[in-house]
């Protein structure tokens, strides 16, 4: 089985390398290789490779920079993921993609399931709406994952600012009127390839699913975590509303997804958001050089 993974220096797609060495030829490719912004490059490199399955981990998820650029936005989640499903119908292959839980408003204030109302409030997340309905139109086997607050030990994330900005500030002002589920770049990673185990053995099933970690918790939860877990020196972390921290980009309120479906097609559960995330910053820990040593 041959495995096309495109963005492999992202978060989640430097994480897929990993987990799916075990279960196929992997061909990693980074945006040098593969720029999703160009459809004839897309096309070339799938008919030349002919994978069995294409894990599509590259996108545009600059949220705020996306307001003053939704035409690359566009042609980076949507049009570029469209062409990708067009060439994996063409050799029968399976697209697993990412999407995100921009793809609502927050408004609901129950967990999303994957069949109620889409309503993006900003370019990043119509954007990614968009890659889904192309990526559907075509009719190719496909499974779209939504997922939310991604973080990992590498790369730019919450996790790794709020871990700057503890050693640099005395106090930290994050929003405490947000709520999601942090989640690993390695949980989605291995979750992809319990799926991608499924369908080698004949037991997948296409369609729109989420997967978050298990949990609630607001931005300001998150960095409680992360900082108390740091290490001294401590800052005082203080809550406020999103009304205090505006940014470009129009962010949702509830982003928190219901991962039912999930478990039930594929059996996947993700552990609770604190495990995982206790998880990464231990791995960080030990990755640090000892006190007094340049990194």
């Amino acid at each position: 089985m041959k495995i096309l993974v495109t963005g492999c220096n992202g978060q989640v797609g430097w994480e897929l390398g990993r987990a799916l060495a075990p279960l196929a030829q992997v061909t990693s490719l980074d945006r040098s290789e593969l720029d999703l912004a160009k459809p004839d490059a897309i096309r070339t490199t799938v008919r030349a490779l002919h994978p069995d399955i294409i894990v599509n981990a590259a996108a545009y998820t600059a949220v705020d920079k996306a307001e003053n650029e939704p035409e690359l936005a566009q042609a980076i989640n949507a049009q570029g993921p469209q062409v990708l499903a067009e060439e994996a119908k063409r050799c029968n292959a399976l697209l697993i993609h990412y999407s995100t839980d921009y793809v609502f408003d927050g408004r609901k204030t129950a967990p999303y399931v994957e069949d109620d109302t889409t309503n993006p409030l900003c370019a990043y997340g119509r954007s990614k709406l968009d890659g889904e309905q192309a990526i559907q139109s075509t009719g190719c086997r496909h499974v779209i994952l939504r997922t939310a607050w991604v973080y990992a030990a590498r790369g730019k994330n919450f996790m790794l600012t709020i871990m700057r900005l503890a050693r640099e500030r005395p106090e930290l002002r994050v929003v405490n009127d947000q709520f999601g589920a942090p989640t690993s770049a390695p949980a989605i990673a291995d979750a992809t390839a319990s799926i991608v185990g499924a369908f080698s053995r004949g037991t997948g099933t296409h369609g729109i699913f989420h997967l978050t970690a298990a949990g609630r918790a607001s931005w300001f939860d998150f960095a409680e975590l992360i900082v108390k877990a740091s290490g001294p020196p401590y800052p005082v972390v203080h809550p406020i509303p999103a009304s205090e921290y505006p940014t470009p980009a129009q962010r949702p309120g509830n982003s928190c997804l219901d991962n039912a479906k999930l478990a039930h097609v594929f059996g996947i559960t993700l552990a609770d958001w604190r495990i995982e995330a206790q998880r990464i910053l231990a791995e960080l820990r030990q990755a640090a050089p000892p006190p007094g040593q340049k990194a």
